[in-house]
């Protein structure tokens, strides 16, 4: 019989993750998400006829979510369809300057050396083995383990793992450490941007964040569906396993008796009792009081100055000419030290990186009849508290055309574009100012303010992308792993076994 009842705040991949665990370990779970559907920023908007996936678009770390599935007693690849990419992303910086970049480091290579010469393409594998080795370094100590400290993490890898852990620079930034490898200042532009997956500035991030770039090489998926279809699919699951999603349904407040956790007040007046509550929101909504000033005090706002990018996102259905999109395109802005510096003082770039995501097309296939969706991004500066003007919105978009005309792209867009500002991303997700990833990782030490799952508040824990690991989807989903297991283990239970170990792409086991 389920006698300990839990309570997960929060249908994003993370929450999505800590329900499926509980419930598969016989916990009574209710989930409680205000929205319509599952996926919080994995998420498809309506676009006339048609649904454009507006938030995450690259699926990567697979073993993560298929470790989560087995250890709940399915597949992750008989609920959901993955094909991999051959082709990573396409970029440009002109009409004449294009590079590829592959799964294969040996086709990447050939490409750069092709694009910048054998000296880039010899400096890229040095590059390629520097993020292998920051990956398994960082692994298992880190990434699957519970927030470490600096120290904690020493003890971690022990006195061997000592010299990996000093050889991955962990106090030089991102932009700084690509320079040891690779000198042309557009290849640094391209492996710097590695560093916005997390909400930040690549002059500011650690050298850490290389290892995007392998865990990209170790594989990128296209979801049948896009990204909202793999949220659905864990939605499903969980269910199955018992727990009971419900929808349109705001928490407004936690409750704490006795020094701990009681349970839950949804919006419309209904407590829900619970000895344990897990919440999958942006720290700074618990730290702002929006979940009540019982819990307030057990996380730290993130100030402005501090806080992870935001966007400016347009979801169309448009006809593009001249320019052959792949799935995902890169077109460099002219200055990108220029483009951050602006955003640091929180305005719009004048000239920015724009990223589209050709949802119907797989790695370079041919442009589908008629329109196709698309998603175009911009990175902005999070302050969602002052409205962008309609002058600045029509200014970035203008800005967005110019960048995209210089390097071969027009767009003849369909009546029906959705625009989503930092304003109205801070309305879809509290308390976050309209930044997209919390903290931004600005400098070594950043990474180690994240929470952990645990809180001070016993019986209260947290999960998602503003907390350790960090952002993004896999991270997310192994936060919610995390905040399960550490609940099971403080109820004096043995979390679900872990699958056996696999072996990736690049040699990599993932236990």
């Amino acid at each position: 019989m389920r006698s300990e009842r839990v309570v997960v705040i929060g249908a994003g991949i993370g929450g999505l993750v800590a329900a499926l665990r509980l419930a598969h370990a016989g916990l009574d779970v209710t989930l409680l998400e205000r929205g319509a559907a599952p996926g919080g920023k994995m998420r498809a908007l309506p676009v006339g006829t048609q649904a454009v996936e507006a938030g995450p678009t690259v699926f990567t770390m697979r073993w993560f979510l298929e470790e989560i599935f087995a250890e709940a007693g399915a597949r992750l690849d008989e609920r959901v369809r993955l094909s991999p990419a051959r082709l990573l992303a396409r970029h440009a910086w002109s009409g004449t300057e294009r590079l590829d970049l592959f799964a294969s480091i040996d086709e990447s290579a050939e490409a750069i050396s092709a694009f910048a010469g054998p000296r880039e393409a010899d400096g890229y594998r040095r590059f390629c083995a520097r993020a292998a080795a920051v990956y398994r370094t960082l692994e298992g100590p880190f990434i699957r383990g519970e927030r470490p400290s600096p120290i904690d993490l020493a003890f971690r890898v022990g006195p061997w793992g000592m010299a990996d852990l000093w050889r991955i620079q962990p106090f030089a930034t991102l932009w700084g450490a690509l320079g040891d490898d690779i000198r042309d200042p557009r290849l640094r532009q391209l492996f710097g941007r590695y560093a916005t997956y997390c909400g930040s500035s690549p002059f500011d991030a650690p050298a850490t964040l290389m290892l995007v770039a392998h865990v990209e090489q170790a594989g990128v998926w296209y979801v049948e569906g896009g990204m909202s279809r793999l949220a659905g699919a864990v939605a499903e699951l969980a269910a199955e396993r018992g727990a009971r999603i419900r929808y349109g349904t705001p928490a407004a407040a936690i409750l704490a008796e006795g020094g701990r956790v009681s349970g839950v007040v949804t919006a419309s007046g209904e407590r829900i009792a619970a000895e344990w509550v897990v919440v999958n929101a942006d720290v700074s909504a618990l730290a702002a009081g929006l979940f009540g000033p019982e819990v307030a005090r057990v996380a730290d706002g993130v100030p402005e100055g501090e806080r992870s990018l935001s966007a400016v996102t347009f979801c169309m259905a448009a006809r593009p000419v001249g320019f052959p999109l792949a799935h995902h395109s890169v077109f460099f802005s002219g200055d990108y030290r220029a483009e951050f510096e602006a955003i640091g003082r929180g305005r719009l770039p004048a000239d920015p990186t724009v990223y589209v995501c050709a949802q119907d097309r797989a790695d370079a296939s041919a442009a589908p009849d008629g329109p196709e969706r698309l998603l175009c991004l911009v990175n902005a500066p999070a302050r969602g508290e002052t409205p962008l003007t309609s002058e600045e919105i029509d200014l970035c978009e203008t800005s967005m055309r110019e960048r995209l005309s210089a390097c071969g792209l027009t767009l003849r867009p369909e009546p029906g574009t959705v625009t989503t500002t930092p304003s109205g991303f801070a309305d879809l997700f509290p308390g976050t100012g309209g930044a997209l990833y919390g903290r931004a990782s600005k400098g070594w030490a950043a990474t180690f303010r994240r929470p952990g799952a645990r809180t001070a508040l016993p019986g209260l824990y947290l999960a998602g992308g503003s907390v350790h690991p960090g952002p993004g989807v896999p991270m997310a989903a192994q936060s919610g792993r995390i905040a399960a297991d550490r609940i099971l283990r403080d109820l004096g239970r043995a979390s679900t076994p872990r699958s056996g170990a696999a072996a990736m792409s690049g040699g990599t086991s993932t236990r």
